[in-house]
């Protein structure tokens, strides 16, 4: 047949899968059988397969065929936030608050306004902040394991910024990027916007093949690895010193520089020491207040090698020049006089008490979460399609978030990442229990 002839059949199928006469989850012909039934070639119904995928339309599961997948928007990295019910409970993302928050919010803003200097909270800040904002990070941070000096720590607006900074200034377009094979969207995001290539790491039960990764850093020009060794989103491990140790040793093996997350860090009471301590003439530490403190208040900071800082402090000039004056000076100010300590420890006590309700509402289910995180991995009966289940939630009014976000290799697992810091912790075990009860619901 012609070479558009397979956009045409694609575009046959496309139109009958949006239309709804082909359903949601209906396992499609094998390639063999789209070649016999269309009279083609077996490599024009590959052609076919491939071009419902680019669309969003389909996933092939090896061993098992290709789905239809469900196309009603509440699934991937950036689904449908409007339901199509009143809103019940929001499991996709956290933001962990408490209630007295509020007033100390109320409190830092009174003692600013009572400052003598006040307009000073109006002047730019240097790329990078002031040498006495990045000494309060420096200070916090040596309590968290990281020692370093003011002038390594840079900062941002938020972990995002400081992730998106680095690597405009460590990569360029086509660099090779390692990652989990299950791993924070937010880096898949920033990877195609730089052009990064990203080169899956298999998972294993306690982390990374760390094989695998040795393997990777020794046969192809690594540019950097990307690592959430201390309460992984979205598998919540705590990696061990000897699989910290064997990171850093593939990446010197491959001079790769390392990207560490610390998002969700402070969660962990007693980690073994971070890659940056192991490693600080090449690891980029990066990490912010959203999830101990709060999502809105956009402040971050990056732990950045001496031969780089330069580099980054240029990407930070371009971005935004400096960062937001009374940000900073609210954050730095909570850092110093131990708010952000206290609202740990407690968000430490919330989020173990949240996992207990989890483990209640969800007994008998195969699952993956840290003891004493904010997230969940639930994983799916075969027949149980994320991109289905997703759909059944909203409209029970519940938003979670699906397997594929987080996955960076063509393997797409049947599971749900459940994040447990937003509802009300009153409302988590009824609302989990619905979730539950939705999702069974859905027939083999």
């Amino acid at each position: 047949m012609a070479s558009t002839s397979y956009r045409l059949i694609a575009e046959e199928l496309a139109g009958r899968i949006r239309s709804g006469g082909i359903a949601a989850g209906t396992r499609l012909p094998t390639h063999r059988e789209l070649a016999r039934e269309r009279r083609i070639a077996v490599a024009t119904a590959t052609r076919v397969y491939g071009e419902l995928a680019v669309m969003g339309l389909t996933v092939g599961e090896p061993g098992r065929g290709t789905y239809v997948r469900d196309v009603s928007g509440y699934d991937g990295a950036e689904p449908t936030r409007a339901l199509p019910v009143p809103r019940v409970a929001d499991l996709s993302f956290n933001q962990p608050l408490s209630t007295e928050q509020g007033g100390q919010l109320r409190e830092a803003l009174r003692r600013r306004a009572g400052m003598g200097d006040i307009e000073s909270l109006l002047r730019q800040e240097p790329p990078g902040g002031r040498q006495v904002d990045r000494a309060v990070v420096a200070t916090y941070l040596l309590g968290h394991g990281v020692d370093t000096v003011p002038a390594n720590v840079l900062l941002t607006g938020g972990s995002q910024q400081g992730l998106d900074t680095v690597l405009r200034a460590l990569t360029r377009p086509g660099d090779i990027l390692a990652v989990d094979a299950l791993t924070y969207p937010g880096i898949k995001l920033l990877a195609a916007a730089h052009g990064l290539q990203l080169a899956p790491v298999p998972i294993r039960a306690d982390g990374p093949d760390l094989d695998a990764l040795d393997a990777l850093c020794r046969t192809r020009p690594v540019r950097a690895i990307y690592a959430a060794p201390t309460v992984h989103n979205p598998l919540g491990w705590v990696l061990n010193a000897g699989q910290r140790e064997r990171i850093v040793a593939a990446a010197r093996a491959g001079d790769s520089l390392l990207v560490e997350d610390g998002t969700y860090a402070f969660l962990e009471p007693a980690p073994p020491p971070p890659l940056q301590a192991l490693a600080p003439e090449r690891t980029f530490y990066v990490a912010g207040l959203s999830k101990n403190v709060a999502a809105g208040l956009r402040f971050g900071f990056a732990v950045v090698p001496d031969a780089h800082i330069a580099a980054v402090v240029r990407q930070l000039r371009a971005a935004a020049w400096g960062g937001p004056t009374l940000v900073t000076s609210l954050a730095t100010g909570w850092l110093a006089d131990g708010t952000v300590a206290r609202l740990e420890q407690s968000r430490r006590e919330d989020a173990a008490i949240r996992q207990d309700i989890a483990r209640m509402a969800l007994q008998g289910l195969d699952f993956t979460a840290h003891p004493g995180s904010y997230i969940v991995w639930l994983r799916l009966e075969p027949h149980q399609r994320p991109d289905l289940a997703a759909n059944v939630l909203a409209h029970e009014g519940i938003l979670v978030s699906t397997a594929d976000a987080f996955a960076t290799g063509g393997y797409r697992p049947h599971a749900l990442r459940l994040a447990l810091a937003t509802p009300p912790r009153e409302e988590l075990g009824p609302i989990l229990r619905r979730l539950r009860t939705a999702v069974d619901a859905i027939a083999p």
